[in-house]
């Protein structure tokens, strides 16, 4: 069966879920618009079980088309890319097996791109999305058992069925423009976008080989290239209940996130870093909001004298990086220096002469190979940020620095088995 021409394609990715599937395009058949209106792209990440046949079966009922990809590993994205290219329609929405669809989800979906003109990409609900497994008794069997709309209203009230963005997005009255980081809370699980502005962002990155974060950059580039964000509560799914291996996906992502910050150097990504590493995802927000505002209030701090005398205690400075460059440095620091700093700006007008290369970036974590540098210097423009990442400043600078002097206004907790190499030289703080 196939749509002459589908206002909206829906692209489900699907790795040995056949049962999942099968109940994905059940209740695909039972949609309110039309299934003239639409096509079903299955993409397989090389099953190996029924999914194949599955689909056959639904051939008569459904407008449907199948990629298959052969299973070398996890490559979603490049599913869920193949299965963009294979779709006709100028929409596009994306579904994740297990994300069992609503009876008004197509449609909602295709009316939140109604306007051409709009450029936006659109997230819809996801009831009990990050639930925590067994706290739903008997969710599985009632999705087999009811019309969805009635599991919903079975399960309403209870906070683990809420989609896990739930508190995060009534903060901005769910309107996802207006959060500190809309493409941080970005999940691809239910989405859809113009298949223009899919195509134009070059789509997911299939560089990501592993579980985690493909969507935040995705979302990202999306932001990046002026789109706005829609959350669509009418567009809602029910997440199958399943296991998450947890432990192991957040090491994958975590993986993902220094991928994610070797294509997008800014502190917008690598506060992301830690608060992946660490499993305090929700906090990652607050955490640049924290920079932004340290940044606004040592706008006008210089410290060339300070990395001046930093070089002047060092026999051989050789390659230098500085973490906290501000808008000035000394004219004796060599050509080949590495400047940081967490205001941007100021990291054009300190290399603007193009003696030394720039990043965008704190330094909890940077872009820089291991011992890439022979001298880090930390200056006192990171003194508001020390007490939550003084650690991870320190750490990422013995590994990147053979040699490495902090400068703070007060002095540095020193441990017991500190390296030898770190000189901490406390002096006045100059914020003015």
């Amino acid at each position: 069966m196939q749509s002459a021409e589908p206002k909206i394609s829906i692209i489900i990715t699907t790795y040995n879920r056949g049962d999942l599937l099968r109940r994905q395009l059940q209740r695909l058949t039972d949609q309110t618009l039309p299934v003239e209106e639409f096509e079903v792209v299955v993409a397989d990440d090389g099953s190996s079980d029924d999914t194949k046949s599955i689909v056959e079966e639904f051939a008569g009922r459904l407008p449907l088309a199948y990629h298959y990809q052969e299973d070398l590993g996890f490559r979603v994205c490049a599913a869920r890319n193949a299965g963009a290219r294979l779709a006709r329609a100028p929409v596009l929405a994306f579904l994740d097996a297990g994300a069992i669809p609503g009876p008004g989800l197509v449609a909602a979906h295709l009316a939140a791109h109604a306007d051409p003109a709009r450029r936006r990409v659109v997230a819809g609900y996801g009831h009990a999305f990050s639930a925590s497994l067994g706290r739903l008794d008997g969710l599985g069997e009632l999705i087999d058992e009811l019309p969805l709309d009635e599991v919903v209203q079975r399960y309403a009230g209870d906070p683990e069925f809420l989609d896990g963005r739930f508190d995060r997005l009534a903060a901005v009255g769910f309107d996802m423009d207006r959060d500190r980081l809309p493409w941080q809370i970005f999940f691809t699980f239910n989405f859809s976008v113009r298949a223009d502005d899919f195509r134009a962002v070059d789509g997911f990155d299939e560089a990501f080989v592993q579980w985690g974060g493909e969507d935040l950059e995705l979302g990202y580039r999306f932001a990046r290239s002026g789109m706005s964000f829609h959350f669509d509560r009418d567009a809602w799914i029910v997440e199958w209940p399943h296991d998450r291996p947890m432990v192991e996906r957040m090491r994958h992502f975590t993986e993902n996130m220094l991928l994610f910050l070797a294509k997008s150097t800014e502190p917008a990504v690598e506060v992301g870093y830690p608060a992946v590493r660490d499993v305090r995802f929700w906090e990652w927000p607050d955490w640049y909001q924290e920079v932004v505002e340290h940044a606004r209030a040592v706008r006008d701090v210089e410290v060339a004298g300070e990395i001046a005398d930093a070089l002047a205690r060092v026999d051989a400075p050789g390659r230098v990086a500085v973490f906290g460059c501000g808008p000035v440095v000394p004219a004796g620091l060599s050509d080949d220096a590495i400047l940081m700093d967490f205001d941007a700006d100021l990291v054009d007008r300190a290399t603007r002469d193009a003696r030394h290369s720039g990043q965008h970036a704190i330094g909890i974590r940077t872009t820089l190979p291991e011992q890439s540098v022979d001298t880090v210097i930390i200056t006192t423009r990171l003194d508001g940020l020390w007490e939550r990442w003084g650690s991870d400043l320190m750490a990422e600078a013995h590994r990147i620095g053979r040699r490495v002097e902090v400068v703070r206004a007060e002095p540095v907790p020193r441990s017991a088995d500190e390296p030898d190499s770190v000189n901490d030289t406390p002096r006045e703080a100059d914020h003015g």
